[in-house]
């Protein structure tokens, strides 16, 4: 059986049938081509894994075939090979430019035309499963939504996307996929082949985000001890993703205003200027306008990242997108875990539809994955964790407390909050007071004085 197809394109036929007896003989399998025309038509007939190309062809020339290869993105997944009698080193950088993998002149020699496709195929099959992963990866954490709400966010993104140098501030709740909105502007942005790089300026001390951002020099400071590129260096002519961007110092924010405003940077401890081109796209869960009116966010930083301002809406506020997410992480998870994709009974919907999802999609992925792995061929309202089992709670009724007092209606209502939280967190006290933002010590105290004990909310 065929190791692979191999296209030659040349306007001499001696070298075509040369080529072919060569190639035979390693056990490829050889369309042949004598113009460029005739080459490109039968890559729309055929599959082919190499090309050889001829660059002094009738009609079309090599490198014209070239470019018209690379614009209609066969790109590295077609590995072509550019082979010329009358070749210019100008001509090797321009067929190097437009993607060619290797440039050989003739007369050809049979060992290095062989070495040369062998390496060209084993690139050609890299680049396919690199393709295949990144659409797992972008199939893994893709956007869904039917809803108004995000149509309304897919049009903004679409329109944002081409505009390459326009900045993004992307606000919403914790868990609401802020990061897949950064994504999804990159990956649809004449930028999608550089690089998406990803800062959590929340998860970097104040001393070393100013190294991480613009890089240094061996020696600037203790442990300095190589030079170092910078994440806007790494991010040059792709995105740079800066999460959290509420949480990142005043000093480092002037810092971040001044590569914005000039484009140009130097690391910490050296001299030289660099430029870069970078997209900037910022993320937080905090209102930026009380944070500079309270004097933590420069105005002027924050009116930089504003130019296009984008919303991530809580899931609560879109619960009819969440069947269709439900079903999609079954899928995926069922898929990573060699299961067979298994169905979600009406019943367990119906409590996941009716919970407010405090940590959004996030909450809701994280759940999913953990029923999937733990249930059988059906998901079951018993495989939901214990704060889901019971249905939901009747709407508010205030009339109830016409003869209360303000305290005890302020001390039922936080009993009541929480209840749900413990509930939320599996009655894990340490989690349940992380989220209620207490002491331990404060919700052991409280849980005393209201006489709460486990079980209580079932």
């Amino acid at each position: 059986m065929a190791l692979a197809t191999v296209l030659v394109v040349d306007d001499e036929k001696n070298i075509r049938r040369t080529l072919r007896m060569v190639l035979e003989s390693e056990d490829y399998r050889v369309l042949e081509a004598g113009s460029a025309e005739e080459g490109l038509k039968l890559l729309e007939e055929d599959s082919v894994d190499c090309m050889l190309l001829d660059l002094k062809l009738p009609g079309m020339s090599g490198l014209d075939a070239l470019a018209r290869l690379h614009g209609e993105g066969q790109g590295p997944q077609l590995p072509v090979i550019v082979v010329s009698g009358h070749g210019t080193v100008s001509d090797a950088v321009q067929a190097t430019r437009l993607g060619a993998f290797d440039f050989l002149e003739k007369p050809l020699d049979r060992d290095r035309v062989v070495i040369t496709l062998r390496n060209a195929l084993r690139a050609g099959a890299m680049a396919r499963e690199v393709g295949q992963l990144r659409q797992q990866v972008l199939g893994r954490f893709e956007m869904i939504g039917a809803s108004a709400l995000m149509q309304k966010l897919f049009a903004e993104i679409t329109k944002v996307a081409p505009a390459a140098k326009a900045r993004v501030l992307v606000t919403g709740e914790s868990g609401t996929g802020k990061e897949l909105i950064a994504r999804a502007i990159h990956d649809n942005s004449p930028r999608a082949a550089r690089e998406f790089v990803k800062v959590n300026c929340a998860a970097i001390s104040p001393e070393l985000i100013e190294s991480e951002l613009f890089g240094h020099e061996k020696g600037a400071f203790t442990g300095a001890v190589a030079r170092k590129r910078g994440l806007f260096e790494v991010a040059d002519g792709g995105t740079l993703f800066l999460d959290e961007i509420g949480d990142m110092s005043l000093p480092a924010q002037a810092k971040v205003l001044r590569v914005l405003q000039t484009e140009e940077l130097t690391r910490v401890g050296g001299e030289r200027v660099i430029k870069v081109d970078v997209r900037v796209i910022a993320a937080t869960n905090k209102d930026l306008g009380a944070e500079v009116a309270a004097n933590r966010f420069r105005e002027d930083l924050f009116y930089r990242l504003n130019a296009v301002p984008l919303h991530s809406p809580a899931l609560r506020e879109h619960k009819e997108d969440i069947t269709e997410m439900v079903r999609h992480f079954v899928q995926v998870f069922c898929k990573e875990n060699g299961f067979r994709t298994k169905q979600v009974e009406p019943p367990a919907l119906e409590r996941l539809m009716a919970y407010d999802w405090p940590g959004n999609v996030r909450e809701l992925k994280n759940i999913i994955e953990r029923v999937v792995i733990m249930s059988d061929d059906v998901i079951t309202v018993e495989n939901l964790p214990p704060f889901l089992h019971a249905a939901p709670k009747p709407a508010f009724d205030l009339a109830r407390y016409t003869d209360r007092s303000l305290r005890d209606f302020r001390e039922e209502m936080e009993k009541e909050f929480i209840l749900m939280r413990l509930e939320q967190h599996e009655w894990n006290i340490s989690r349940a007071a992380a989220a209620l933002g207490i002491e331990r010590t404060n919700l052991h105290k409280k849980l005393k004085a209201y006489g709460i004990q486990r079980g209580q909310g079932e």
